[in-house]
């Protein structure tokens, strides 16, 4: 059965939670996730995506985005690569980082609107 597309729409908060692979840890040390915060940063700016919260712990990560123009998926396909690149360049080690494709959840009101801040 294919996937469920994903509402990408400019302008609209949505929580983002990204898993390793086998809840296995995506940062080792302080130099990983100051690698990981730096690309994050730089590609917020490039992209022009708003960033509202984000939280890094050893095997997953949380951030709060909202797309300006550019889609969701663009970024976190840039933003994910990178990170997986240098951290196998840099542990000397191979394959998949990550667990399956993130998970984007829309964020709305109880008033059953869409988040705008």
């Amino acid at each position: 059965m294919p996937r469920a597309a994903r509402l990408d729409i400019a302008g609209v908060l949505q929580h983002v939670i990204v898993r390793g692979i086998e809840r296995r840890d995506i940062f080792l040390d302080t130099r990983d996730r100051q690698s990981f915060v730096d690309r994050f940063t730089e590609l917020l700016v490039k992209m022009e995506m708003d960033c509202l919260a984000w939280a890094l712990m050893s095997n997953h990560l949380h951030l709060l985005l909202r797309p300006s123009q550019t889609n969701l998926a663009r970024f976190m396909r840039r933003l994910l690569t990178a990170h997986a690149v240098t951290f196998n360049l840099r542990h000397h080690r191979n394959g998949y980082l990550f667990q399956n494709r993130y998970k984007s959840i829309v964020c709305e009101s109880p008033w059953g609107t869409l988040l705008r801040f």
